[in-house]
């Protein structure tokens, strides 16, 4: 018997500030348009992988618990390709351990393969740099790619496998911070894969959306080099409603708000009314992210805290790039 094993590797969720919303190549995940995000303290993954002569069969445990071939299918796509570069056909076991709420609108796709690409390659004794772990990331979920990196990260959305990657963009050492608003952790009905087909194969609005996506992105970049939390929550509140509304304008249309995520979004405003700079983004979910200042945290938890339960509320600060963990 045979084995190739990792260390721990741990990856922290991220939330884009700019979204992606769309595939130009979705065998290869190359998006649309670039995106930039935020990486946070607050949800991550830690996925360990052991390559095993012996075993018949890729296995994937999440919690202890087996997972169904449709998970295992996105999980074998980066095994594959590390398998390819590492010359070695053996079958693997990943043991993942997840500190996200599943396929809540959280991420949790993000920091989970993010995680089992870090994983994964140094179990195979490749060595690789962020760039290259960034791109292996992407080929099992795009907004993964962003994961590697601590901070701001945007994902350039390239023309090839080769130069579809995400690069560092800011530490985000200042005063920003995030609180989430969980109002519901439950399953979604629509993937992001399914909605961003329906969006870019019927909404007559997607053009639209590529084209002011680049105008954001510039916008939001010049935003975040001058520490401006209010351009950067504007403009980062300006992406999530146009997704969202591209949603409602795809044939059939479809959401993914629940009635308490629009009551989320009045608090959002109501915040702003009280002079808190506060801005609301949202992903493939019906959960609220409220972007302010780190300093601010406290106080707006307080507030939401007389109307949400206190397993509603998480607060966030920026978050560090892929780590492996010592024994």
């Amino acid at each position: 018997m045979t084995i190739k094993e990792s260390k721990w590797v741990r990856a922290h969720t991220n939330i884009a500030f700019i979204k992606y919303w769309g595939k130009e190549n979705e065998e290869l995940i190359i998006p649309q348009n670039n995106s930039l995000s935020l990486t946070l303290d607050a949800f991550y993954t830690e996925t360990k992988v052991t390559f095993d002569d012996q075993l018949d069969a890729d296995v994937l445990y999440i919690d202890g618990e087996i997972e169904d071939e449709k998970a295992l299918k996105k999980a074998q796509v980066i095994l594959d390709l590390v398998r390819e570069e590492a010359k070695i056909d053996w079958s693997a076991k990943i043991e993942s351990k997840n500190f996200v709420p599943t396929a809540a609108g959280l991420a949790s796709s993000a920091s989970g393969l993010a995680a089992l690409a870090g994983a994964a390659s140094l179990a195979a004794g490749l060595e690789l740099s962020d760039t290259e772990l960034s791109r292996l990331a992407r080929r099992g979920s795009g907004s993964a790619s962003r994961s590697i990196y601590g901070g701001f990260a945007e994902w350039q959305k390239g023309t090839t496998d080769k130069d579809s990657i995400a690069v560092a963009v800011d530490d985000a050492n200042w005063d920003i911070g995030m609180i989430f608003v969980i109002v519901d952790d439950k399953r979604k009905d629509v993937s992001s894969t399914e909605g961003m087909r329906l969006v870019v194969e019927t909404s007559p609005y997607y053009d639209g959306w590529v084209n002011s996506a680049k105008e954001d992105l510039a916008d939001i970049k010049v935003a975040i080099q001058e520490q401006d939390i209010i351009k950067t929550g504007e403009i980062a509140e300006r992406s999530a409603l146009k997704m969202h509304a591209l949603n409602l304008s795809a044939k059939p249309p479809f959401n993914y708000w629940s009635p308490e995520s629009i009551i989320a979004m009045r608090n959002v405003s109501e915040l702003r009314e009280k002079g808190y700079p506060a801005y609301l983004t949202m992903d493939a979910g019906p959960n609220v992210k409220i972007i302010c200042r780190a300093s601010d945290l406290d106080a707006i938890h307080a507030i939401l805290s007389e109307t949400y339960r206190s397993d509603q509320l998480v607060k966030a600060l920026p978050g560090p790039g892929i780590q492996i963990l010592e024994d």
